[in-house]
């Protein structure tokens, strides 16, 4: 009888089977469901629903066996920026902040800037 009142109790919560790099892309394979009695109250369990019906992406690196919660991802958004210099067609990750007739500025998912040239070449 005890047993069973333990198991109401519970909270179903996602656990991860492996280490979780920084911003990268989760699928439901990286964890296990696992029942615990008690729960940081900062705390809102991540749901197995969530992660098949969404993409989402870490916000920070996430060590084995850590409970993951909702703070720690984020839905991922493409920020991709395709380039088209005639015949040669390239895509970069990034956001554009600046451009003009001679170069575009983009902003990398890293922070830092690349300036590429309408005419190809890169600074």
């Amino acid at each position: 009888m005890i047993f069973f009142c333990t198991n109401i109790m519970a909270i179903t919560v996602l656990v991860s089977k492996q280490a979780i790099n920084f911003e990268q892309k989760i699928d439901p394979s990286m964890f296990k469901i696992k029942n615990v009695s008690q729960l940081n109250k900062a705390c809102i369990p991540l749901k197995i629903t969530d992660v098949k019906s969404n993409e989402y992406i870490t916000t920070h690196y996430i060590n084995k066996n850590t409970i993951v919660c909702e703070k720690d991802v984020k839905v991922y958004e493409d920020n991709s920026v395709v380039f088209n210099f005639g015949g040669i067609e390239i895509e970069k990750q990034g956001k554009i902040i600046y451009e003009n007739e001679d170069f575009i500025r983009i902003k990398k998912d890293d922070g830092s800037f690349e300036k590429i040239y309408k005419d190809g070449r890169l600074k």
